[in-house]
């Protein structure tokens, strides 16, 4: 018999080997974690013809360093630690960055836990063919790993071990070449640790490590001036001086995160978003649950460095110091005209704090005390918008309030920040980037390109916000291109708006299938994967309907009489689940990317244009995978039953809108596919009806039309409204009728996880002003108690002299709706699951799975529940399934206003095209009155403008009117008034773009008021 020693490991060697942590589980509960790692000495330091390591072909570093540093003409490698990767992402991306660089495994799992975006970008720098970086696992290598010793954080330990790895390396090369008797040994290379942590360069120097600060490094570097404007202030260590300590504080502090949360908890402060105000720059709001109005900010004091977006804590202030929302536009570009970047040094009272102070108490003297509502002050950011990670230590200091870089504003430098205008110039300016955002702060930043900066789009990162400061500092990441030129300006609406428009990678492109855009549906066997379940649907006389210039058909329909005298009708959906499969690359891109974007002259696809125009867009005359809803309907459109199944169709003819309504109505035509058509449109009429009368909205959303010079050109000549068919209708009603059917059906199946969409009732208070506005100055009642009663409420505001007057009050209530969203049935209780706008009890999105990504799930679903596939462990996860729909919310949100502004920037080209030739007057309706001027909006452009007065006005808040003094006499003008304006194109002081601006006509001309 074989005998079997069993040694016990001594305890020093567990000590070492072991890795133990505490980790909170879900339920709360603190469980102790053992991990054993096992060390070893064949690491590999990576560095080309080390005779210490077998390092092989895979080495990357070479083994005399680079030279191109003064500081080390004998060769050097790069250690950088965690916060380098944190703080200065921008600089280590940039192409004129090329160090040699040693990545530990320490600093990469530092990364990964404090932030996953930058840990991401972090695995694309060690991808890239440009860098030279060698990860180096030392906590795997017997020389280099540490254990955290009695006392010491987790932060402290990771810089020891960084700092250990530096000193192995500095120790490695003199080894790996050592000196031969009577031979000149050539100078040998040095590892440099680079930290702007002044504690661990301090450490590292006491050590005799070789150490340096980022902004030291790149100015000993050839191309210094262009680093240098990429470095984030937020790495820079922050040392008190007495210049610092001089400055006066403009700020309160924040209080620390601890006494914000346990605040939040007992009820004391509340939480929420913080939104500016887009027509006063001294004025925000944040929504609380606890008050039906939003809290209000009053002053930049009381808004406390908080930036859109921000999740704040703030403290409502005693009843009696309530106010009500300024009624004036307050422009910060005009107020804040003379403002100097460079006074940084010494923030003082200057003419322009003054001049704030001056406005606010000017407002807070006509400020009406009937609408006053909660006011407060921030008292502390729970979590910035743009920060990718939340600091592990108490970053929450007196003075300042530290930013890790993370979203990028589009900004332009204001030309007259600069103190020099010399091109040739490389001395260091402190100017203002104004973002493009009227809703975001001007960013100071410092950079020596500001003369060949001006009049371009630019990149921008706020990396703090002193409360010293009366701005916040950022640094430049990239230019952009010259302003109102139609790339950049394309580039900016991307990037302002948070729109991924990379192209894709070769993993994403290896999904699609092999043969490329020669595949077929294969023909009809059993033994075809394809055809496995499906229905033959081809000789079905199917057709499209569709915008003109449609490339990715996402759906068609078809209709039939049945033998016992019902109709058989059919929505039919590309099956984009059968080449989109769950948890791969194309998978996972799809999800980041949450839906496709369109822009007037562009589109960003969700999917490869492979998938999304060709193999899964329904084309006529092609046979296409399908997956498809199948109703028998009574010839009053009530449902006998429906069933789902995977099917292959054959398009018969794909029609624009118009092509369809043409053939509908043409009398000379009476074939089977026209026949469809018209029993089609006659059961939508029905389902309408039926929707109508059980309480849907008929809302409405300005949209217009652009007219572009020629197909092949993308230069805009004119704007015109988009005229809504028949057909629109048509396709509308089966789209929702599909979509109701579909979301009953996976919610029975998997109630916890199903993928649904639900428009939450509005609060009341959101119509307060327009059932006032209406009341007052029409007479009429809006009763908001119901969907169904502010459906009937909205058919009889009409105005018989004016038809336009409905929909102008249809598109101000829509703007009094809440959002729809995406949810996971098992994360709400299911009395919210309603669709408010559709009167219907549930409803998810099935018809456009080529261009949204909720779609693609919930085909996912729908397949599982008809047993034709099982569902992707995902999708039994509710939170996995929450955490997916949340990206797919933003993105969303973040593709419809991308759109809007897409639209806003041709109308403005238009426009401004047009007006070369002539002048170009509209009728506009009064929709706002302010005490300085009027919003109007242009319901044939579908555009808002703002008319502004520079003399005196009268105004009257509660009768929503303004009177204009003139010499033939007052004017007086109320909202709902029609006028007549002059429409000129100007470029935006924030957004460099055209910008609309109008001035009244009629009833009066206020170019010289």
């Amino acid at each position: 018999m074989v005998e079997i020693t069993i040694r016990k490991r001594p305890r020093t060697d567990a000590v070492v080997t072991q890795r133990k942590f505490f980790k909170k589980t879900a339920r709360g509960k603190v469980i102790k974690v053992i991990r054993e790692r096992y060390l070893r000495n064949d690491v590999s330091c990576g560095i080309e013809h080390c005779g210490l390591c077998e390092s092989g072909s895979e080495a990357t570093l070479p083994a005399s360093g680079a030279f191109d540093h003064e500081l080390y003409p004998n060769g050097h490698l790069i250690v950088p630690d965690t916060n380098v990767f944190l703080s200065q992402m921008d600089l280590m991306e940039s192409n004129s960055f090329n160090p040699h660089i040693v990545l530990l495994q320490t600093v990469m799992e530092e990364v990964r836990h404090r932030s996953l975006p930058l840990f991401n970008r972090l695995k694309g720098l060690v991808k890239a063919e440009d860098k030279n970086i060698w990860v180096f696992y030392n906590e795997y290598r017997s020389e280099t790993a540490v254990i955290r010793e009695e006392e010491e954080t987790p932060n402290d330990r990771n810089d020891r071990g960084i700092r250990k790895a530096t000193a192995w390396y500095n120790e490695h090369l003199s080894l790996a070449r050592p000196p031969i008797r009577g031979k000149l040994q050539p100078p040998l290379p040095t590892a440099i640790l680079l930290t702007d942590d002044v504690a661990n360069r301090q450490k590292a120097e006491k050590d005799r490590i070789p150490c340096i600060s980022i902004r030291r490094y790149v100015e000993g570097m050839k191309k210094s001036g262009l680093l240098l404007d990429l470095l984030s202030t937020a790495g820079e260590e922050i040392e008190p001086t007495k210049a610092v300590a001089a400055r006066q504080v403009l700020y309160p502090a924040y209080l620390p995160m601890s006494t914000l949360l346990a605040g939040v908890k007992a009820g004391q402060l509340h939480q929420g978003h913080f939104n500016a105000n887009q027509y006063n720059y001294l004025e925000g709001n944040v929504p609380a649950p606890a008050f039906s109005k939003p809290v209000l900010l009053v002053g930049r004091e009381h808004m406390n460095r908080a930036v859109q977006g921000d999740i704040v804590a703030v403290e409502i202030f005693p009843e009696s110091e309530w106010k009500a929302p300024a009624d004036e536009v307050v422009d910060q570009e005009a107020t804040l005209r003379n403002d100097d970047a460079s006074d940084s040094e010494e923030e003082r009272e200057d003419d322009e704090a003054l001049a704030e102070q001056k406005l606010l108490a000017v407002e807070a003297a006509k400020r009406r005390a009937a609408e006053r509502q909660p006011t407060g002050r921030v008292v502390g950011i729970i979590k910035r918008n743009w920060r990718s990670y939340v600091h592990s230590e108490a970053r929450y200091l007196n003075l300042q309030y530290v930013f890790t870089p993370h979203r990028r504003y589009v900004c332009h430098i204001d030309s007259t920040s600069l103190t020099s205008s010399n091109t040739t110039s490389l001395s260091q300016q402190t100017v203002f980037a104004t973002p493009v955002s009227r809703l975001l702060p001007r960013i100071r930043l410092r950079t020596r390109q500001a003369p060949t900066l001006v009049g371009q789009k630019i990149l921008v990162t706020i990396d703090r916000w002193l409360a010293t400061s009366r701005y916040p500092e950022g640094h430049f990441v990239r230019a952009l291109g010259k302003v109102e030129t139609k790339e950049a300006e394309q580039e900016s609406l991307l990037l302002e708006f948070d729109v991924p428009y990379r192209p894709f990678g070769k993993a994403i492109l290896d999904c699609l299938p092999q043969q490329g855009d020669s595949w077929i549906v294969p023909p009809k066997s059993t033994t075809s994967p394809e055809w496995r379940d499906r229905e033959d649907l081809r000789e079905l006389l199917i057709c499209s309907i569709d915008p003109p210039g449609c490339q990715d058909i996402d759906d068609a329909l078809h209709a039939r009489l049945l033998p016992n005298g019902n109709i058989e009708a059919g929505v039919h959906i590309a099956d984009v689940s059968h080449f989109v499969l769950p948890d791969n690359p194309m998978d996972h891109e799809a999800a980041a990317r949450g839906t496709t974007v369109y822009l007037v002259d562009k589109r960003i696809d969700m999917l490869p244009a492979l998938l999304g125009t060709n193999l899964c867009s329904l084309r006529p005359h092609v046979e296409r995978l399908a997956f498809s809803v199948i109703w028998e309907l009574t010839p009053d459109a009530e449902i006998v039953n429906v069933r789902f199944t995977k099917s292959v169709i054959a398009s018969k003819e794909a029609f624009t809108y118009e092509a369809a309504q043409l053939r509908k109505d043409d009398p000379n035509l009476n074939d089977d596919l026209t026949k469809g058509i018209r029993l089609l449109n006659s059961l939508a009429i029905k389902i309408k009806a039926a929707r109508m009368a059980a309480g849907a909205l008929n809302l409405a959303s300005p949209e217009v039309k652009i007219q572009m010079d020629s197909p092949e050109s993308s230069d805009p000549i004119d704007v015109e409204q988009k005229e809504l068919l028949e057909t629109n209708s048509l396709v509308e009603e089966f789209m929702l009728l599909a979509n109701i059917s579909v979301a009953k059906k996976i919610q029975e199946t998997f109630p916890q996880t199903a993928v649904l969409r639900r428009h939450l009732p509005p609060p009341k208070t959101n119509f307060e002003k327009l059932q006032d506005i209406l009341m007052k100055r029409k007479g009429m009642v809006l009763d908001v108690s119901s969907s169904g009663a502010l459906a009937a409420s909205l058919d009889k505001c009409l105005d018989p002299s004016e038809p336009a007057f409905n929909t102008l009050v249809r598109i101000m209530a829509t703007r009094c709706m809440l959002s729809a969203e995406y949810f996971c049935s098992g994360s709400v209780s299911r009395d919210t699951f309603g669709h408010y706008g559709l009167a219907s009890p549930i409803y998810t999105h099935f018809t456009s799975p080529i261009r949204r990504y909720a779609d693609v799930l919930v085909h996912r679903q729908l397949s599982a529940a008809i047993s034709y596939t099982t569902l992707h462990p995902s999708l039994h996860s509710k939170s996995h399934v929450e955490r997916t729909l949340d990206v797919v919310n933003k993105r969303h949100r973040m593709a419809q206003m991308a759109g809007r502004a897409s639209v806003e920037f041709f109308v403005g080209l238009a426009l401004k095209a047009r007006g070369e030739k002539q002048t170009v007057t509209e009728d506009a309706f009064v929709i706002r009155t302010f005490r300085n001027g009027l919003g109007v909006f242009v319901s044939k452009l579908g555009i808002e403008g703002l008319v502004m007065f520079k003399r005196e006005i009268q105004f009257d808040a509660d009768k929503y009117t303004i009177t204009v003094p003139s010499d033939n006499g007052d004017t007086t003008i109320s909202v709902f008034d029609k006028v007549t304006v002059r429409i000129e194109v100007e470029k935006d002081a924030n957004t460099q773009r055209g910008k609309v601006k109008m001035t009244l006509v009629n009833p009066i001309n206020s170019s010289a008021l």
